[in-house]
């Protein structure tokens, strides 16, 4: 599988939880491991509209739209435009992207269902990229936190199947139900691999008579142990979850979302990489 980055994301916010250095270890461990890497180039302003409102974008192209947890960087909807280029290549490519920021807490219009902030996100590159393929797909969310902003964008669509694994009670306080085509299991703080195993594959076996032609994994790995949002789960964890993706046999990508660690964000990314290659 190729990985999708450029050196670009590391440019903005080396104060923030949300830094360059989580994404600079885990490129640098992927590196060791021998893959092979993708440069993106920007989603184009179309492919942005085609889910976020324009007043929104408007407000990230002027520097001044900020909440407690994402800053008004200078530059950052030209970032943010880049990660989802990386998202959309990823699909492209049946690829990882490891980019950031990550997005999937960024609704339409900015903060989503209910939210108060958008949670370190600015476009929702994973909602960007499903739309630009324009095929029926899967969203699988393993995020530890729900993805609010993903379900308020496809909330509804009748093409679109969107399930979220997450930790519950956690931020932003929503996902504690399913609502329609959007899917939702929350968990409870540390509960484990043997739990979350469990729920993975009763989630995938609802929706497995559902039409979908591609997978699409808003890749978060703030669940590993002693991580932002922890359900104790250990890099192994991450290679079982890579086989269960597989057993879907449909294409899939992966869009890197939460995970804070560094250097095991990077080793649990190769587990993951390494369940679902595995034959």
């Amino acid at each position: 599988m190729k990985i999708i980055f450029s050196e670009r994301c590391l440019e903005y916010g080396s104060w923030h939880i949300e830094s360059p250095h989580r994404v600079r270890k885990a490129y640098e461990v992927l590196r060791q491991e021998g893959y092979e890497f993708l440069t993106p180039t920007p989603a184009s302003e179309e492919d942005v509209l085609r889910v976020h409102a324009q007043e929104y974008v408007n407000k990230l192209k002027s520097g001044l739209l900020a909440d407690a947890d994402t800053p008004a960087y200078e530059g950052i909807y030209e970032y943010a435009r880049l990660a989802a280029g990386g998202a959309i290549l990823a699909a492209q490519t049946n690829g990882f992207s490891l980019m950031r920021p990550p997005g999937h807490h960024a609704g339409r219009g900015g903060a989503a269902l209910g939210a108060h902030t958008r949670g370190f996100c600015y476009l929702n590159n994973i909602a960007i990229a499903v739309k630009y393929i324009n095929r029926p797909a899967l969203i699988l969310d393993i995020d530890g936190h729900h993805g609010n902003g993903t379900q308020e964008i496809f909330q509804g669509y009748t093409d679109v199947t969107y399930i979220s694994l997450h930790r519950y009670p956690n931020y932003p306080g929503t996902g504690l139900t399913s609502v329609g085509n959007c899917l939702n299991y929350p968990l409870w703080a540390d509960c484990g691999e043997e739990e979350y195993l469990k729920t993975l594959k009763d989630a995938l076996q609802n929706c497995k008579s559902n039409r979908f032609e591609v997978v699409a994994v808003s890749a978060g790995f703030d669940t590993y142990r002693g991580d932002l949002a922890s359900l104790n789960l250990t890099e192994s964890t991450y290679r079982k979850i890579g086989r269960l993706i597989k057993s879907l046999n449909k294409p899939t990508f992966f869009v890197l979302e939460g995970g804070y660690l560094g250097e095991e964000l990077g080793r649990s990314i190769h587990n993951l990489i390494t369940g679902f290659e595995e034959t």
